[in-house]
């Protein structure tokens, strides 16, 4: 089986309030071993402003990408690196949302049925309770990330394949049954695949709805608990107890 372990930077958290890719790496996996010499990376152009507070995070300033290609420039090396490939992502729907919406705008071919499987998720059932970030599960797994300083997809990305081979029993044998793959639908919901859902309108009903009514013995309960609280920390609740507390009865 052929797996391609991906992730991006983006200049922000929602492609549809604008944001944008700004780099893109992503590393084969075939029969348990990481294939270093078969990688697909690009800086990007996002043909809008990276925030400075993003740039502290993952360090590609304006300047550093400002010749570099757009989306569009490599959508179909991408679609052909990809072909055939199961995508191993952490935290897909953010990755994917953001790559779908670059395909949509450079009006290239959907991969709404891409097969992904989401490490983040399997990390979760193994690791309950627990950090699951990728910087987490390197520690956990014993994995190398002291040259890491910043965040870059490529890096990331190998780093993650690590992870990937740790957690489903190494390079010798795979539990990766346990870790399913899913189309890459399920895991976004950008407007031309809610059937042009308008949601604001479907949520409006809810916002005018009238409020439950709360009865004389939950008021009292409350008011009960929040009086044990300010007793219990010596008066040093942060809100006002007075305005905190439901008139009495």
């Amino acid at each position: 089986m052929r797996w391609v372990v991906l992730d991006t930077e983006t200049t922000g958290l929602s492609p549809l309030n604008g944001d944008r890719i700004v780099e893109i790496g992503a590393i084969e996996v075939s029969r348990r071993s990481i294939c270093r010499d078969k990688v697909f990376h690009h800086y990007l152009n996002p043909e809008r402003d990276i925030p400075e507070e993003v740039v502290r995070i993952h360090g590609i300033s304006n300047d550093k990408v400002k010749d570099a290609p757009v989306f569009a420039d490599i959508a179909d090396d991408f679609l052909a690196f990809i072909k055939d490939a199961t995508l191993i992502i952490h935290n897909a729907g953010f990755d994917l949302g953001f790559l779908m919406h670059e395909l949509q705008l450079c009006g290239r071919p959907d991969i709404a049925s891409v097969p992904v499987i989401d490490t983040l998720v399997y990390a979760r059932k193994r690791h309950p309770n627990q950090r699951n970030n990728l910087d987490a599960l390197c520690d956990r797994y014993g994995i190398e990330r002291g040259h890491r300083s910043l965040h870059g997809a490529l890096l990331d990305a190998e780093l993650l394949a690590e992870v990937y081979l740790a957690m489903t029993g190494g390079r010798q044998f795979s539990l990766a049954d346990d870790m399913p793959a899913k189309p890459a639908r399920s895991f976004v919901r950008l407007p031309s695949h809610l059937g042009q859902r308008n949601e604001r309108a479907e949520t409006a009903p809810l916002t005018k709805r009238k409020p439950v009514p709360i009865s004389e013995e939950e008021m009292a309960s409350h008011r009960a608990l929040l009086e044990r609280i300010h007793r219990e920390s010596n008066g040093q609740t942060i809100w006002p107890l007075e305005d905190a507390l439901p008139p009495s009865a």
